[in-house]
């Protein structure tokens, strides 16, 4: 049986800083020591964190990022929630097999203003305590719940003070991957490094890379195991996901796009861009949030470029879509319950890592597309 996280949270009660081995956050962290062993499982809650708002939530999410910690092959120590005069405020800190410690600092958003100096001065004292050897074997590492397109205050900061061998950036979606692809794939800790240690700020592009050409992978080898044929007389059914681009967050790429144009654009390389055919159905799946929106395809994708698309040379096959449903304040979440209903998931392990489901657009069947869009 599944439990959520809010359940969870109501059993423990008032996480907070309150010293003792029995205090609502202990339990909390002892239950994620105890029950939580698959990724997937992570991720749920990790999500749940991030539908919802209150301190409670965001205390969660904090925990859940440290733990998440622990996949990646790091020895992982807790921080405060809240900082106090006297004690340092790091939210997390977390030590690699190489004596390397990585600073955290969770942020559930980017849209409050962050202060740098903040994260460069708990580092600098805990140098000065000796709980780290040096900046030379340190880093700051912040952890972004919902990256906003339109804010770059935080990498613009680390990039004005010079600090790119200091401070990095990730978001939890990022790191959800990375955890991911070191769970299922040949990855191991110092490969993470590798991946959190690169020459810019920002860690996401070169864990989105791998992680869409994992998927892809992963979804031709299924196709191909499964022999499947698809065939212009049959309607077939598609799921797609959508990320944020450079100015607008996935829920606004969907509406501009599929609510107000009633179009959409693949790649070169998208899985089923040959295939995708007037007729068949595709739902369209907001990273981090769920199923957002579905439409009917009303054309076969053409070479061109739209106004409205951004990068239009990196998806430059666009194809118009009827049929229209979106209900971006009300998405299907693909918790464990819901997921238990789909047969994409039959035989599968449901708290094992699921983002492959979601990673790369996907032909599905018409009873999971059903479940889906809520039809």
């Amino acid at each position: 049986m599944s439990i959520s996280l809010s359940q969870i949270l109501n059993l423990v009660g008032k996480v907070d800083d309150s010293p003792g081995i029995e205090t609502p956050r202990e339990r909390f962290r002892k239950f994620l020591t105890e029950n939580i062993n698959d990724i997937g499982q992570v991720r749920d809650y990790i999500e749940e964190c991030l539908r919802n708002t209150g301190d409670q939530y965001h205390r969660a999410l904090q925990d859940l990022v440290n733990y998440l910690g622990n996949f990646l092959g790091f020895q992982v120590k807790y921080g405060r929630y809240q900082g106090v005069k006297g004690d340092i405020g790091f939210d997390g800190l977390w030590l690699s097999k190489n004596h390397f410690n990585f600073i955290i600092e969770v942020k559930t958003t980017e849209v409050y203003t962050v202060k740098t100096s903040t994260l460069i001065g708990y580092i600098d004292q805990m140098i000065s305590e000796k709980i780290i050897p040096s900046w030379d074997k340190a880093l700051g590492l912040y952890v972004i719940g919902k990256p906003d397109p339109d804010v770059h205050n935080l990498e613009n900061s680390i990039n004005a003070e010079k600090r790119n061998q200091q401070l990095r950036i990730i978001s939890v979606e990022a790191l959800l991957s990375l955890a991911e692809m070191m769970n299922e794939y040949d990855v191991n800790h110092e490969d993470i490094l590798a991946f959190l240690l690169p020459s810019g700020p920002t860690i996401d592009p070169i864990v989105t890379l791998m992680s869409r050409l994992v998927a892809q992978k992963t979804t031709e080898t299924i196709e191909k195991e499964d022999e499947i044929e698809i065939s212009n007389e049959v309607v077939n059914y598609w799921l797609t996901p959508v990320k944020a681009d450079e100015n607008r967050t996935a829920e606004d790429v969907i509406k501009i796009l599929v609510g107000q144009e009633k179009i959409y654009a693949f790649g070169e390389r998208t899985p089923g861009r040959k295939h995708i055919k007037p007729g068949d159905w595709i739902c369209f799946y907001a990273t981090t949030n769920g199923i957002v929106a579905h439409a009917q395809v009303d054309s076969y994708p053409e070479k061109m470029s739209h106004p409205k698309v951004k990068n239009p040379d990196k998806y430059p096959w666009v194809f118009h879509l009827k049929n229209t449903n979106l209900y971006l304040d009300k998405p299907v979440i693909l918790d464990e319950l819901l997921r238990s209903k789909l047969s994409a998931f039959k035989n599968r392990d449901l708290k094992r890592s699921w983002a492959w489901f979601v990673q790369a657009t996907s032909r599905i069947n018409k009873d999971d597309f059903n479940i889906l869009t809520r039809r």
